[in-house]
């Protein structure tokens, strides 16, 4: 039996295979779009069966090529580009792709684990998974939201585990590939190698100084979860996947900072001392995202904690120093 994990060589994707190869798992089929040839590289120290290409995968399955073969689909593959401007691609990419594949999944009685979003919410304080709190800012968040609407019409007759997990703010290794859609982490790791300082956006929605406060996961916990599920196919419904703490980007600049500070045996600075150095600098926040960007965002962890899942998430402080490390090496 196989597994098959699409968006294999994208960020989260290539997180989950490498999981899976931890427990000793490689009969795994990795689906992915290769236009972006760089996202090999997150491959690269991966053990698979076989790679497909996404068009191809879609009509395999949808010819029985893979009938009764595979045991789990992690369905990570979309476009996450929140500034994509067309909906036609975002909704044939994210929404119908995924309505393909739930379709099999529930014909063939395959655990299907997929990548729902905390854009669902858009600008909504409470992110709870109930539907008065979804009202997504954007295309993207559309995308999502309406997949989950499917789901959840579909749950009670299905035969087979259904798992979405809204990603809250993820970050981590693997994501070199992403550009300008990279994690703020990434970011200001690069600035600050370059430009000896890391930049932030200036006061929006309320919040003075860059402190916009959101929930931000660190991938390595994201894949924790998602094996959870994996291990547990009773289990069914969408759950928020965040830390269910709020924190500020000031946070991420602080860690990031004093996490390349450390690699050159310097001492750990305040968030004040780093200010007055000349390390961190705001910058206007961008016209094309007002209106569609959420300031806040906080996780809402009692689902995901009733439905058994108890491992603690890493903070901003630790999962930032964790990940300078890696980009240091990489």
């Amino acid at each position: 039996m196989y597994t098959v994990v699409t968006g294999a060589a994208g960020f989260i994707g290539s997180n989950i295979v490498k999981a899976l190869n931890e427990r000793g798992v490689t009969r795994i089929i990795a689906v992915d779009n290769m236009s972006k040839a760089d996202k090999f590289r997150n491959l690269l120290d991966c053990e698979i069966a076989d790679y497909l290409d996404k068009d191809d995968f879609i009509q395999r399955i949808q010819h029985g090529h893979f009938d009764g073969e595979v045991e789990a689909i992690f369905h990570e593959g979309a476009c996450s580009d929140t500034m994509e401007t067309d909906g036609r691609y975002m909704m044939e990419n994210n929404y119908r792709y995924s309505m393909i594949l739930l379709d099999w999944c529930l014909e063939q009685e395959v655990q299907f684990l997929y990548a729902s979003s905390a854009a669902t919410y858009g600008g909504s304080s409470v992110f709870k998974e109930e539907r008065q709190y979804e009202a997504p800012l954007n295309v993207y968040g559309y995308s999502k939201f309406l997949f989950d609407q499917i789901v959840r019409q579909r749950l009670p007759e299905a035969s087979s585990q259904v798992v979405g997990l809204r990603y809250f703010n993820v970050y981590g290794p693997r994501e070199n590939h992403k550009g300008r859609m990279a994690s703020v982490a990434w970011h200001h790791f690069h600035q600050f190698r370059n430009e000896g300082k890391v930049k932030l956006f200036e006061g929006s929605h309320g919040y003075p100084d860059g402190g916009q406060q959101r929930d931000f996961v660190y991938v390595g916990d994201v894949a924790k979860v998602n094996l959870f599920f994996l291990d547990n196919p009773d289990k069914s419904g969408i759950f928020n996947l965040g830390t269910g703490r709020a924190q500020s980007f000031n946070d991420v600049a602080l860690a990031t900072v004093n996490g390349c500070r450390m690699l050159e045996g310097e001492e750990a600075l305040s968030l004040e001392e780093i200010k007055g150095r000349g390390l961190l600098e705001y910058v206007a926040f961008p016209e094309a995202l007002k209106g569609k960007y959420q300031a806040f965002t906080q996780a809402d962890l009692t689902r995901l904690r009733a439905a058994g899942y108890q491992a603690p998430f890493a903070t901003v402080e630790e999962g930032v120093a964790q990940y300078v490390q890696w980009l240091a090496r990489s």
